[in-house]
């Protein structure tokens, strides 16, 4: 029984100090270092062309553009075409025919009844401003005046309005024999298909490269550098992952252009880049089998991140017209939708997107089946269950040994102290006399932390699937619990509820202390779990025990209500699994009875 009792209290340390390492060291509220709001705020000088965006390799034309008051005074600034589909709203400017104004339809900001819908793209000179570039760059003796920039005034030549079944055409001349078309489509979902064309009028060869930019001022108001979540570039190039976080982008080597540095990445056969945050993206996706060069870019002075897809330069010969497709995904990160454009649409890997994480062979088919299971149950919370009963399933013979081992051990007690009344001071005697017994009895003395033990990675891989994946975003169970993927909201503090006063706000002292419903109830279920067997013998062992609950249920206080919803279920199934083995071989467990002599063991302790 001591040794049960070593092995079960060694592993139950492992998960607290893994899991310790995970909440404490790398907590979730780490914020990037602000940055100054004198360079927020200021307007980019006239190196960068007066826009955020800088086109590839030449500086952009026109007047510095000064920060608008808010967002709606950036988008009134210039004439626009509405964007209607049954996933967006928005439009686009036709000053440097951007895409600049973009809102997530199906998704809020709050789960509160009156909460705006999730802005995703804002116009230059707004607040936050991101928004997504194409043009042409000069090669050869063109002049930069020959082409489009982001500040050129473009005309809406067909269409009224952009939907999936209209697109729009946009038109400039740039009185020099060049005719440049901008045809923007878009589908039911997510996807823009920018046409780009040039057609040469003039009697010379003239030739140019096309691009697209996608660009922001600073990083989103709600980035959390946390380890356990990849917000920044993220780009595909060749069949490979590339991830750089938004923190880390100004430690990248010295850009072409002054006062910048960038990470060229030359693309040979397919590929995409872009900026992937939680739960939102915004990739330019050149067509399949297109060389091009994927960039992420930053300008310190104007706190500028920008992702660029270079494409080969190309040649418009007199007379002709010549073009260049290039998709742009900006919207929700939905593991089905990604995963749509990625089979059908053939975007290379296209679902890592999603911030699987280093285990994502354990989140990708965790995430598959919780998806499937609220598929057909139709609650998350309720999914959850489900999964913890087939993982419970999947893992009861691994236990059913493990308890069964258990149960041999005890039997073998009166046998253990007979061998050490005959060991007395020798350990080397007693533990090979131990070996001996376990061997010839068929006992594994380690199988008890077995199933504690694979707890640890099921636990963190739902952790994973939980935080990062959108389907889990204000996914509501039952009752106070509207959103799984935050902390429970009730409190201790209100009596949950029940007096007059709001509950402390999360990541506060007092939020730490005064607790919720469910961290409670997972304490209680730890606890009842350690009344299957007596307290150790051992008295440190026995205090180490009695805190452990406790211990957990404060530490677990925060961390999403739906990852509480998974272990209560787990501690419950455990303790009936284990109950209903230890009857099946001959031990009734007294419950009750250990509970009393726990209390009995407090009050002795506290005479004392």
């Amino acid at each position: 029984m001591e040794d049960q009792s070593r092995n079960l209290i060694l592993a139950t340390a492992l998960s607290f100090l893994l899991i310790l390492v995970w909440f404490v060291l790398f907590p979730p509220e780490d914020q990037v270092p602000p940055q100054d709001p004198a360079a927020q705020t200021q307007a980019p000088d006239a190196a960068t062309g007066g826009d955020l965006a800088v086109a590839p390799p030449s500086a952009e034309g026109g007047a510095a553009l000064e920060p608008a008051a808010t967002r709606e005074d950036a988008i009134a600034r210039s004439e626009r075409v509405a964007i209607e589909t049954p996933r967006l709203s928005g439009s686009i400017s036709l000053t440097g025919g951007r895409i600049d104004d973009l809102s997530l339809t199906g998704y809020r900001v709050s789960i509160d009844d009156d909460s705006p819908n999730v802005t995703l793209l804002s116009p230059a000179g707004a607040p936050q401003a991101y928004y997504a570039l194409f043009g042409w760059s000069p090669a050869g003796d063109l002049p930069d005046d020959a082409v489009p920039d982001a500040n050129t005034p473009w005309e809406l030549e067909d269409g009224e309005r952009l939907t999936p079944e209209t697109p729009v055409t946009l038109a400039w001349d740039n009185g020099a024999g060049l005719v440049f078309r901008r045809t923007i489509s878009i589908d039911e979902d997510y996807m823009f298909t920018v046409t780009q064309s040039v057609e040469n009028q003039t009697d010379a060869a003239v030739r140019l490269y096309p691009y697209g930019i996608i660009a922001r001022q600073g990083v989103p108001a709600d980035f959390q550098n946390f380890f356990v979540s990849h917000e920044g570039v993220t780009a595909v190039t060749d069949g490979t992952l590339e991830q750089i976080k938004y923190n880390n982008i100004p430690d990248l080597d010295p850009g072409q252009q002054p006062g910048t540095v960038q990470e060229t990445i030359p693309v040979e056969q397919e590929g995409w880049i872009g900026f992937a945050d939680k739960y939102w993206m915004t990739s330019i996706i050149p067509n399949e089998g297109q060389p091009f060069t994927a960039v992420a870019l930053y300008n310190a002075g104007t706190d500028i991140y920008q992702t660029e897809a270079r494409m080969p330069t190309v040649t418009a010969e007199p007379g002709q017209v010549t073009e260049a497709t290039t998709r742009l995904f900006s919207g929700a990160k939905e593991w089905e939708t990604i995963r749509a454009y990625q089979n059908e649409g053939g975007i290379d890997r296209f679902i890592d997107a999603i911030d699987w994480g280093w285990f994502y062979f354990l989140t990708k088919p965790m995430f598959w089946l919780l998806h499937n299971l609220n598929q057909l149950i139709g609650n998350m919370g309720l999914a959850i269950i489900a999964l913890t009963l087939l993982l419970k399933a999947v893992l009861f013979p691994l236990a059913f040994r493990s308890y069964v081992s258990m149960a041999r051990m005890r039997e073998l007690q009166p046998e253990m102290e007979k061998l050490k009344e005959r060991a007395g001071d020798d350990r080397q005697k007693m533990q090979e006399g131990m070996m001996e017994l376990y061997k010839k009895n068929k006992v594994n003395p380690a199988s008890g932390c077995l199933p504690i033990l694979l707890q640890i990675p099921i636990f963190f891989s739902l952790y994973k699937v939980i935080f990062v994946t959108l389907e889990l975003r204000q996914a509501p169970f039952f009752g106070w619990l509207r959103d799984l993927s935050l902390p429970d909201p009730s409190s201790l503090y209100n009596l949950f509820g029940l007096l007059p006063w709001g509950a402390p706000e999360p990541g506060t002292i007092l939020a730490l202390v005064f607790i919720g419903a469910l961290p409670i109830l997972l304490g209680i279920s730890m606890w009842l779990q350690q009344k299957l067997n007596p307290a150790p013998p051992d008295p440190t062992q026995a205090m180490i025990f009695a805190y452990m609950p406790w211990v957990f249920m404060f530490m677990l206080g925060g961390f999403a209500s739906g990852l509480l919803v998974y272990w209560i279920t787990n501690n419950t199934l455990t303790f009936i699994q284990q109950y209903l083995i230890m009857r099946s071989h001959g031990s009734k467990p007294d419950v009750f009875g250990n509970i009393r002599k726990s209390f009995g063991r407090k009050k002795a302790s506290e005479k004392k």
